[in-house]
């Protein structure tokens, strides 16, 4: 392998834990970037010439390495990449009882660039890296080593691909996917359509919060915002809500929707509306409805730093739209996946929203990642939902 050699100081943070490496970091005279090919492994190397671990290397993009040993025995290679599935399940085993999870969730897991969702026997890939671009093969055979799957689907059409010079695609790699994979989640059937769906097909992060939910929907009318495929508005249905309404932007997702609350006897309780999640619920507002509980779990509305301002005021705008469809001494769920968004942000757009109608926000509880999204704890970016349960309450 080729060396990377850092400048002075570069190797502060890595000592610290984290495996990221930036490219003005890298001492370019002594081990110029462009010698490299994207996704090839290199030793990287202190400024004083100290061996710190293995990394592979894209050098056309911001964060050029990605460390994934702390030796430099180490390549990575199928056998590794088995030994960290077999660690990342030993995890998710002993959090949930059923094989449907999140199983590798990137740097989290040891494994930069690649997150792997389980459905059961069927396996969604999705790579985001030139270095584990170049281990497709490794990782279908690791996957067939350690599981014996039923198929494995790579859905790798992230934005983050083009950032590395990847081309988007879509491909199953082993075995039979349908187009719609069942599972289940805090007890409740689904289907996901894994290969037309977002991301994987589904977001298994809001488990834990999805199960706090449950408590508070016995006999109330629930609206589901940003429904997506109907994650929090069927367990609502299931927890025993007298209504559930989801709204979404997609017709495909509202058509799984249906599906999902037909597999838990729910049709009769169920509907489902299409539409922007913000004209839909000025619409709502229109028609004077009102909800005992209000779910918004929106898309990341702040992607980068540099939309920090411009999705602050998209959350603010929803938040308020969301209470104002709350019913007296009603609940809402306020959500964000937004990494960029702080948690005392959001409760304090929380408050002002809710001032900002003459209502009292009293948040009772708080939700985070479930455990097959572990924090890496050098890494920032790796603790990223947040969610709280919040009673709106008249001022008196």
């Amino acid at each position: 392998m080729q060396q990377l050699r850092l400048n002075a100081g570069a190797d502060k943070r890595l000592r610290g834990g984290h495996v990221w490496i930036y490219s003005n970091e890298v001492n370019t005279k002594e081990t110029p970037l462009k010698q490299f090919e994207p996704g090839e492994q290199v030793v990287v190397e202190s400024a004083g010439g100290k061996a710190l671990g293995l990394a592979y290397i894209n050098p056309n993009t911001l964060i050029c390495g990605r460390l994934f040993s702390r030796t430099v025995k180490t390549p990575l290679d199928r056998s590794l990449i088995v030994h960290r599935l077999n660690i990342a399940l030993s995890l998710r085993e002993a959090c949930f009882d059923k094989p449907c999870y999140r199983l590798v969730f990137g740097d989290s897991d040891g494994l930069s660039g690649l997150v792997i969702d389980r459905f059961f026997d069927i396996f969604v890939v999705q790579i985001s890296t030139a270095g584990m671009e170049l281990l497709k093969e490794d990782i279908v055979a690791a996957i067939e080593k350690v599981f014996k799957p039923q198929g494995i689907l790579f859905r790798n059409d992230g934005k983050m691909r083009q950032t590395e010079g990847l081309e988007s695609y879509s491909e199953v790699a082993f075995g039979e996917v349908p187009e719609l994979v069942p599972f289940e989640e805090n007890g409740v059937p689904f289907v996901a359509p894994v290969h037309k769906g977002q991301k994987t097909g589904w977001f298994y992060d809001h488990r834990l919060n999805r199960a706090r939910m449950q408590q508070h929907v016995q006999g109330k009318r629930v609206l589901d915002l940003f429904s997506y495929i109907g994650g929090w508005g069927v367990q609502a249905l299931a927890a025993g809500a007298d209504h559930v309404t989801c709204l979404d932007a997609s017709e495909f997702a509202l058509d799984v929707a249906d599906e999902n609350a037909r597999l838990n006897d729910a049709s009769d309780r169920f509907q489902t509306l299409h539409g922007d999640a913000f004209n839909g619920c000025k619409m709502l507002l229109e028609e004077d409805e009102k909800f005992d509980v209000v779910i918004l779990d929106p898309p990341g509305f702040i992607q980068k730093r540099k939309d920090i301002r411009n999705g602050e005021q998209a959350y603010k705008r929803m938040n308020q739209l969301a209470m104002r469809l709350v019913a007296k001494n009603g609940i809402l769920i306020s959500a964000s996946c937004s990494m960029h968004l702080q948690r005392e942000r959001l409760v304090d757009i929380i408050r002002s929203e809710s001032r900002a109608l003459d209502r009292q926000a009293q948040i009772f509880d708080q939700g985070h990642q479930g455990g097959d999204h572990p924090v890496h704890p050098a890494i920032p970016e790796t603790d990223y939902l947040k969610s709280y349960f919040v009673r709106m309450l008249p001022v008196s």
